[in-house]
């Protein structure tokens, strides 16, 4: 099997792949983003055989553009253009969670500072503030006061992109320090960690802790709508706990999984692999797969 890496820079996570790709002799494509060009009418001859192709792109302009090219060249990608559109922008991601039934945080979006600002009354403080696109936990504000808003709403609308005067404004969920990463592939978890933190923000890369999260029925439940209404494919989704139940507040495309494979004792890379050799084979059943 070739397996197409696209990529910016290669991170432990993609080495993580590459590493049990080699194991199993399966052939590698590496395209760097930076340095590939695509055309509209063939595909670069560098794409020749390519069996399947793993989005890692950083920037995600970047994953938008070059997986939409990869499925007009006829050659499966890991995540669709579909799946990647959906993640990749917060407004898209809730209101397909929101649709599909999904329990995810109330939130409203507004255009204008002065929208968001009755937005954010409506909701009362703590509220948060979150940029349409981004990760890591950048950009993300919790507001505690009329004034906090204010400031924040006019520093974005200052910004000069237009994302962010797309205001993204979510109610604050009172979770008990932490939240739930759930690696899936169409919804089948590989393993499920939480990430605790004295600061709101839990994210790993924001500095977490992280432990194994052994998930429940409801749970299992949920990663499984969750992956559903954004397309299925390789998933991080992340649910927080509301008392006895959860909320799903987000579920990312091009998932990190460093931190969750150094928590739990399952073979996430090769899962992963096992996974996308199932997912090359059903889109062509005379590969052989098989190392």
């Amino acid at each position: 099997m070739n397996v197409g890496i696209l990529y910016s820079r290669i991170r432990k996570d993609e080495k993580l792949l590459l590493n049990e790709l080699r194991e199993r002799d399966h052939e590698i494509t590496k395209i760097d983003v930076r340095k590939q060009t695509f055309d509209i009418s063939e595909a670069p001859a560098a794409f020749d055989g390519l069996d399947i192709v793993v989005d890692r792109c950083l920037a995600t302009s970047r994953s938008l553009y070059a997986t939409q090219f990869f499925e007009a060249y006829g050659i499966p990608v890991v995540n669709s253009h579909e799946t990647a559109d959906i993640c990749a922008d917060k407004v898209k991601n809730s209101l397909a969670l929101e649709g599909a039934g999904v329990p995810t945080p109330a939130t409203k979006v507004a255009f204008t500072k002065e929208t968001a600002m009755e937005a954010i009354e409506d909701f009362g403080y703590p509220c948060v503030l979150k940029p349409v696109v981004g990760s890591w936990g950048r950009l993300m504000a919790k507001i505690d006061s009329e004034s906090a808003a204010e400031a924040i709403l006019e520093h974005k609308a200052t910004l000069g992109h237009y994302e962010h005067k797309v205001f993204y404004i979510q109610e604050f969920v009172e979770k008990p320090g932490r939240d739930i990463r759930v690696l899936a592939v169409d919804g089948e978890p590989i393993a499920a960690m939480v990430r605790s933190s004295d600061h709101w923000i839990t994210n790993a890369a924001k500095g977490a802790e992280t432990d194994v999260f052994d998930l429940d029925d409801e749970a299992l439940d949920l990663v499984q709508k969750a992956s559903d209404a954004v397309g299925g494919g390789l998933l991080g989704v992340d649910l927080m706990e509301t008392g006895d139940s959860y909320t799903v507040h987000e579920v990312n495309h091009t998932v990190e999984f460093k931190a969750l494979d150094e928590a739990v004792e399952t073979d996430v890379a090769g899962t992963v692999v096992d996974w996308l050799e199932q997912t090359a084979q059903a889109a062509d059943p005379e590969l052989e797969v098989t190392a």
